[in-house]
């Protein structure tokens, strides 16, 4: 497994991290999320990332990791929103919702935590900022940031208190390559990059509708990337991995296969350079319009 530091936070997190939404299911058992969790682990992925609003993620990550696998692995969870009687997007929501989830996670400390896609306006208030800060000065949290994309993250790479970012980016995501990883890498922060294979675009011969990939899939064909001679999910997962400026790129399954494959892709390094920069090309010679997708 690759490591990389993220930003200047002296937290080193695996290339490859894993997206906990799924295992938020109510349709999953518990003995399954439990194995699944450690076979992660296992693995050498010690990056985790999930939500107040994955479901029942948080509560089984303190169930199945808190007291014997705490040490092994690098929490973050994001927060603004879904606390009983307390406005969304306050000072009072981001501390109480920090505090959810240190309880519900069984732990004293959370290693990052993430403001979950509020809008601009919000951060203008810095209400919020200030209230993940106050929890990071207590030691509460270890690094703080933003987890969003567009004009939103644009505003939010000039928070001097964000340590570190998440948003999409992937082989038909890419505006973030122009300048904001740029930023990023010269401010010494980190990146997290969310839908890094693009929620696989290529599975359907045809539009797809409620896979969260119909915009992908229309990039895709727009672009004429052709999969025919390679495994489409091998080109993507490197591509992301090993952009310059991406820390860590987030994988949600609930299949170990998965987890299987995604590690030997990433053993084998980056791209061609030849295919990498055919990639990028392809990509900012049909972006014009084109944005991130949340």
């Amino acid at each position: 497994m690759v490591y990389n530091e993220l930003g200047k936070t002296g937290i080193r997190i695996s290339s490859i991290g894993y997206g906990a939404g799924h295992i938020g299911s109510d349709g999953m058992d518990e003995k399954t999320v439990e194995n699944l969790l450690h076979y992660i682990i296992d693995k050498g992925i010690n990056f985790i990332d999930t939500a107040r609003g994955y479901g029942l993620s948080e509560e089984r990550i303190g169930t199945f990791l808190s007291v014997k696998r705490r040490k092994d692995v690098v929490l973050c969870t994001k927060v603004g929103y879904g606390i009983e009687g307390v406005e969304d997007w306050t000072y009072d929501c981001i501390i109480k919702g920090v505090e959810r989830a240190l309880s519900v996670m069984k732990t004293d400390y959370l290693d990052i935590v993430l403001l979950h896609t509020c809008p601009q306006w919000i951060l203008e208030k810095f209400d919020v900022v200030k209230a993940l800060d106050d929890m990071k000065r207590k030691g509460l949290i270890k690094a703080i940031g933003y987890s969003g994309d567009n004009e939103d993250l644009e505003f939010a790479l000039n928070i001097n208190e964000f340590d570190c970012y998440e948003g999409s980016f992937n082989i038909f995501d890419q505006k973030k390559s122009a300048w904001v990883l740029d930023k990023i890498q010269s401010d010494n922060k980190g990146f997290i990059a969310k839908r890094p294979v693009a929620n696989a675009p290529w599975r359907f011969n045809e539009t797809p509708h409620g896979n969260y990939c119909e915009e992908y899939w229309h990039r895709m064909k727009k672009m004429n990337v052709d999969f025919k001679s390679v495994d489409p999910a091998e080109v993507a997962l490197r591509f992301t991995c090993f952009t310059k400026g991406i820390t860590s790129a987030i994988i949600g399954t609930t299949n170990t296969k998965h987890i299987d494959d995604n590690i030997s892709f990433l053993e084998k390094g980056q791209l061609d350079t030849s295919l990498y920069f055919a990639l990028k090309k392809a990509f900012f010679n049909n972006s014009q319009i084109w944005r991130s997708e949340v």
